[in-house]
């Protein structure tokens, strides 16, 4: 059983778009916009296409989220119908993720070094017990 559960897929020939809505099983409170198109886009498989997230609605004393996501082929017809703050907000998201992603990297890197310097000073204080038993 799949997570997606389709509830309408319709093709507005009028806007040239895809509509879909759909549920997401178990993910209430946890599901982000960019993550649901991605989830989407692997379903439905719309690679090349654009998917705009334009509503998540969890729902009361429920776990699942409902989603609604316009599928456009051209992203310039996608931003002459949809509200320009939409896009802003997709890609301040975006922008949060790469900063994210970015402060991870050296973050990671300075683990692995951490624990190297860590054991150095581990031994300094064995040698500092050595040398007191010593005298």
């Amino acid at each position: 059983m799949s997570i997606i559960e389709t509830i309408t897929d319709v093709d507005n020939t009028f806007l040239s778009r895809r509509e879909l809505t759909c549920n997401f099983a178990g993910l209430g409170g946890k599901l982000k916009s960019l993550e649901a198109a991605d989830m989407v886009t692997k379903e439905f498989k719309l690679d090349g296409k654009v998917v705009i997230p334009m509503r998540l609605k969890t729902h009361v004393g429920q776990s699942h989220v409902t989603g609604t996501f316009y599928v456009y082929e051209d992203e310039g017809l996608a931003k002459k119908h949809v509200n320009p703050t939409i896009f802003s907000r997709i890609e301040k998201t975006k922008t949060k993720l790469a900063e994210a992603q970015a402060a991870e990297a050296p973050a990671e890197d300075a683990s692995e070094e951490a624990p190297a310097e860590v054991k150095a000073e581990d031994a300094a204080p064995e040698e500092v017990k050595a040398e007191e038993k010593s005298e």
